[in-house]
């Protein structure tokens, strides 16, 4: 598959064969998979104290003669504290067991547990290569929702990751008839009680990712675009290529980015 080279003036200067990383087979259950793993290592442990809900000096006998035990009361074997007595006769809370207030939790999360989802090396790199081949199909992009010029997908000219300023690099993304996506990006202002938005105030989209060939003006320049993302070709994963594991994100590659993934073999 052949794709045309564009200048920062949104002219053809000429064209390119993709590497081999574009011309795998579409697997969203693969890209799945890769995006459930990446995100299950991010998550963070939670769990409730061992100790918790246990910390009552709490007990009940049914030894016919200890007097302070529940025997001949009439009462459910329910761990209790003692509040106040007289004599023989007590004052007792439910305490310790789960069916009590201020009980322990039947089964509290437990902070040992081990979220990482793994996956194999070279299903990894299958479904990047995958994700890849995703983000040049025109259909794909268009039913994730995304606005792609009518020339899409094509290659930028290197030029691009000279740019030092951020103006620059929207000035030259509106040439590129990116204009809607960067729109679709912004960041909005959601009503209250949305569901489980509740709390989030602002919503924003996953927009375009920049693919650039090694540090450079742009990384510093674009990051702060809202929905824009911008890496290296040996930083690509598939949670970048296809946020929410839903593939087909819209991405534009420097000719730079494709030299180094075709000469360094990246993700094979």
């Amino acid at each position: 598959m052949k794709l045309q080279i564009l200048n920062l003036q949104n002219q053809k200067t000429s064209e390119k064969a993709l590497p081999s990383q574009f011309k795998e087979e579409y697997r969203p259950d693969l890209i799945k998979r890769a995006v459930m793993s990446l995100q299950s290592k991010s998550r963070q442990a939670y769990g409730a104290s061992p100790e918790s809900g246990k910390r009552h000096s709490a007990e009940l006998s049914r030894r016919r003669r200890k007097y302070r035990g529940a025997y001949g009361q009439g009462i459910s074997r329910v761990t209790r504290k003692i509040m106040t007595r007289r004599g023989t006769r007590f004052h007792w809370v439910g305490a310790v067991s789960p069916g009590t207030v201020g009980g322990r939790r039947a089964h509290a999360p437990k902070a040992e547990k081990i979220w990482d989802q793994k996956i194999n090396q070279k299903e990894n790199r299958k479904a990047i290569r995958s994700a890849l081949s995703a983000t040049v199909n025109k259909e794909l992009v268009q039913q994730r929702g995304h606005q792609i010029p009518e020339s899409y997908p094509f290659i930028i000219s290197s030029d691009i990751e000279k740019l030092a300023k951020t103006q620059e690099v929207k000035d030259i993304l509106k040439k590129l008839n990116f204009q809607a996506e960067l729109d679709r990006s912004l960041i909005k202002k959601i009503r209250a009680g949305m569901g489980k938005l509740r709390g989030r105030k602002y919503q924003k989209k996953k927009g375009l990712l920049l693919v650039v060939g090694e540090d450079c003006n742009l990384i510093k320049s674009a990051k702060n675009i809202p929905g824009v993302d911008i890496v290296k070709p040996n930083q690509l994963n598939a949670h970048l290529l296809a946020p929410g594991a839903q593939p087909g994100r819209i991405t534009l590659f420097t000719e730079n980015a494709i030299n180094i993934m075709e000469k360094e073999k990246l993700f094979i």
